[in-house]
């Protein structure tokens, strides 16, 4: 058994710990009949807190100055550790191998030299634009994937189940008036399936709505549960590789029944590589491979569901181009935004390219950003939820009528 956290969205005496795993039900609505064979589309959005190395993640090695600016973690297609091309010109960090065959199977995209509208270097303001999809800082009480659930067709299927939130605590992305599941690994002992049936027991007979919610999150816990979760060894925490891999693996599982969630949100931290980065091995390498292992655990979880599933992994800004005196890099601007799964037009690095010369950075310091990550997601919100360029600009990414969605990124 997994144990849970049941809430509704506005904490209340509603509110109890069961304590170990996390699963938080908000709402249920009731669930849609499937038509067999129908196109049934899902979207994850990972959130890599910290600001991602987008030029030690998918490196230019075609640019004759990436080398001289990245120095010892620039990625190379030689040496011990050599980088995974995906074209002439781009080259994957060897730490994604998963991510490098779904490239070779077009089930995989890069959109490099990308960013938010955000041009200052704050985490908390950074992550703030990233995931309320508003142009500046200080929007924290919605996010633009729950105000996308929330602007679909009052009885679309994928708005009737609901989104995901894989954590401790609740993605700002996810966050607002949608129905939302909460799941996360289990991190403490697990109390047994008697206190379970006696806390039932009690709150049939007193709250019958916590009751529901509970029966309905236990249910869950158990789809998302999965061989070795809780092993001794294996940590749960989101800013590591068992971590994520794990997240993704339960993710998976509810995704993947006939009446679970189609949107998921996870966010994995620890992406500030400020001290002795690594490139192709180390710190940032030892991350990519979880991230890499998240990709790889939603692919073979979600099965015959992945066909029509897309991924895409975001981050609140880049690093800057240069590495700094501790053989790391600090606050940047352009990045990547990574794109898989099964639904997804794969096998294209996706970019404008700037350029790294001196006089082509953004500020003298960081790769200039020719992408607009709104664009990105607005384009996977048209294309697998049929959401109208007028709601995406308006509601789910309010003014952004300057921000084309980005064609072609679903197939």
């Amino acid at each position: 058994m997994t144990n849970l956290l049941c809430e509704r969205p506005h904490p209340s005496r509603r509110a109890v710990l069961l304590g170990g795993g996390a699963l938080f039900a908000w709402a249920y609505l009731p669930r849609l009949a499937r038509a067999a064979g129908a196109r049934d589309p899902r979207l994850v959005v990972i959130v890599l807190r910290g600001a991602l190395d987008g030029l030690s993640t998918v490196g230019p090695i075609g640019d004759p100055d990436y080398a001289g600016l990245h120095g010892d973690i620039a990625l190379s297609l030689s040496g011990p550790h050599p980088a995974l091309p995906l074209d002439g010109f781009f080259a994957l960090n060897p730490s994604m191998p998963n991510f490098a065959r779904l490239f070779r199977a077009r089930q995989a995209a890069v959109v490099h030299a990308a960013a938010t509208g955000y041009r200052d270097r704050s985490h908390f303001d950074g992550q703030d634009v990233l995931e309320s999809g508003y142009p500046g800082p200080g929007h924290v009480a919605t996010g633009w994937l729950n105000r996308a659930l929330a602007s679909l067709p009052a009885g679309d299927r994928v708005a009737a189940d609901g989104g995901l939130a894989v954590g401790p605590t609740t993605p700002l992305v996810i966050r607002g008036a949608a129905p939302v599941l909460g799941w996360a690994p289990q991190t403490l002992p697990d109390p047994g399936d008697d206190l379970a049936t006696r806390l039932l027991d009690l709150y049939s007979h007193r709250d019958p709505v916590l009751a529901s919610a509970l029966q309905r999150g236990l249910e869950a816990g158990r789809m998302a549960a999965c061989d070795g979760m809780a092993a001794p060894g294996r940590r749960a925490g989101l800013d590591n590789a068992a971590g994520m891999q794990q997240a993704a693996e339960g993710a998976a599982r509810l995704m993947a029944a006939d009446d679970g969630p189609r949107v998921a949100a996870l966010a994995f931290d620890g992406w500030d590589t400020h001290v002795n980065e690594g490139g192709a091995s180390g710190r940032l390498a030892t991350l990519l491979g979880g991230l890499d292992g998240a990709f790889a655990a939603l692919e073979t979880g979600l099965g015959e569901r992945w066909k029509d599933t897309a991924v895409v992994a975001i981050t609140e800004f880049g690093r800057t181009a240069r590495i700094n005196g501790t053989v790391g890099t600090d606050h940047g601007t352009g990045t990547v935004a990574l794109l898989a799964g099964g639904a997804v037009g794969g096998g294209r690095v996706i970019t404008d390219w700037p350029g790294l010369k001196p006089a082509q950075l953004y500020e003298g310091r960081d790769l200039n950003p020719t992408a607009d990550i709104r664009g990105v997601l607005k384009g996977l919100l048209a294309d697998q939820f049929g959401l109208s360029s007028a709601v995406l600009a308006d509601k789910i990414f309010p003014d952004s009528q300057a921000v084309r969605p980005v064609q072609g990124l679903i197939v």
